[in-house]
């Protein structure tokens, strides 16, 4: 029995020696069994110990060396574990080479610790390529992809590739067949697979469609219509799109849903730097009037306005074609108050004059005549919507001084104070009164009126 698994050579013969000699010690007997088994752990043991020390030893030196050349790569080496990590692969090794000499190579058992050997190093292995395969992908997004392109998902298709590559060897060598032949029997199962990797086939066609298209990058601040993603992609990888939203909380998206249906990338304003203000306000239209020379010369003082004004009287120009230019009109109160606001947007400091400046009145609506401010500011979001609420609530100020009235949807106490007059006065209340338009021109009237 021992001649099957043990050699002759002169260490097995110590070593068996010494097994026998501890069994008597223990008053065990020389059983053939006990023997067996204490000669396969010592040789494990001794193998892994070896392997161990071999593994400590190459690391030291490996850090040594990097340490005293002192380079970038070096030391990113050292901080990512990648020499540690690939340090795993000298113990099967060192088992690999020493398990010939503690078993017959006849021996059942020195076939089935190879496989078993063989199996942890493919595994190991395949830690330390992908562990390789990740330095080098953070070496390139850190140094050369100043793009910040979508590029993980390539990442993760090169690991599920070694791994893949790693079962098919490891299956082969526990059948005893050609990897060949292996790949030809998993042809079988190929319409099973694709049903299985669906999603990442998808993520990587979508990956690969957005990273040579530039449609999105990490740091991007996209908004897609279907979901509730609005904020900023923070990861890219093979199956998920990972989108930060402005209440700080994650939105997981499958890369192909971008592909698939349309989305809003911010990127192009950031780029800029100029972010759009379009809003409106309804201005009643019953206040739109003639300009009266009382009120052109009540206007003139604003700022900007004595120089539009000059420029009109001498040539007449009511509209100027540039980019950003002061247009308005001297023939009506609405015509001098748009006049008014270019000149302000064009004299603010937040407001980008190399870009399109327009006061414009858009398609009445029934809530009154829309009045668009359309310009461009700076894209940080504090500074946007402080520089928004600023122009509106100063053309909420002065329009007044045009005789300009905005519209405002009646309140209760609106109502209130016209049944009130109306009872001071002997009339019918509101409420016995047949229904009134309820826009302010009109209550307005009601109590001139009164």
């Amino acid at each position: 029995m021992l001649a099957s698994i043990i050699p002759s050579h002169d260490v097995a013969s110590w070593l068996l020696t010494t097994i026998d000699r501890f069994l008597d010690f223990m008053g065990l007997g020389r059983a053939k069994g006990i023997e067996e088994i204490l000669y396969v752990a010592i040789i494990v043991a001794a193998a892994l110990f070896i392997g161990w020390v071999l593994r400590w030893v190459i690391l030291y030196l490996s850090r040594k060396f990097v340490k005293i050349r002192n380079t970038e790569i070096g030391q990113q080496l050292l901080e990512h574990h990648v020499l540690t990590r690939c340090s795993h692969i000298i113990p099967p090794l060192v088992i690999l080479a020493l398990l010939p000499f503690a078993f017959t190579s006849e021996s059942t058992l020195l076939h089935i610790f190879t496989k078993c050997v063989i199996i942890y190093a493919l595994i190991v292995i395949g830690l330390a390529i992908n562990n390789i395969l990740k330095f080098i992908w953070l070496r390139f997004d850190s140094k050369e992809n100043k793009q910040n392109l979508p590029l993980k998902g390539i990442l993760d298709v090169a690991i599920g590739v070694v791994w893949i590559i790693v079962a098919i060897i490891g299956g082969s060598t526990l059948l005893d067949k050609s990897p060949a032949a292996l790949l030809t029997g998993l042809g079988v199962f190929a319409t099973a697979l694709m049903l299985v990797f669906k999603d990442s086939i998808l993520g990587f066609v979508a990956g690969i469609q957005l990273a040579q298209n530039d449609m999105l990058r990490v740091g991007d601040w996209i908004v897609v219509p279907s979901t509730i993603a609005n904020g900023i992609c923070i990861d890219v990888t093979l199956t998920t799109v990972k989108v930060q939203n402005w209440d700080n909380t994650i939105v997981t998206l499958p890369p192909y849903t971008l592909i698939s249906s349309s989305f809003q990338n911010w990127r192009g304003m950031s780029d800029s730097g100029y972010r759009l203000i379009s809003r409106s306000v309804y201005i009643d239209t019953d206040s739109v009037v003639p300009a009266t020379d009382e009120i052109i010369q009540n206007v003139s003082t604003l700022p900007g306005m004595d120089k539009f004004l000059s420029r009109v009287k001498e040539s007449g120009q009511f509209y100027d074609p540039a980019l950003a230019c002061v247009n308005g009109s001297t023939a009506t109160n609405l015509g001098l108050l748009r006049a008014y606001m270019c000149s302000y947007l064009l004299a603010h400091p937040l407001i980008g004059t190399d870009q399109q400046i327009l006061v414009r009145i858009m398609t009445p609506e029934p809530s009154g005549m829309p009045l668009q401010i359309y310009c461009y500011t700076t894209t940080a979001w504090t500074a946007y919507e402080a520089v928004q609420s600023e122009i509106f609530e100063h053309l909420a100020a002065v329009a007044p001084k045009f005789g300009i009235r905005i519209f405002n949807a009646p309140s209760g106490e609106d109502i209130k104070g016209i049944a009130e007059i109306a009872s001071a006065k002997g009339q019918p209340s509101l409420a016995s009164a047949p229904a009134s338009p309820s826009s302010p021109s009109a209550l307005s009237g009601a109590q001139a009126k009164s």
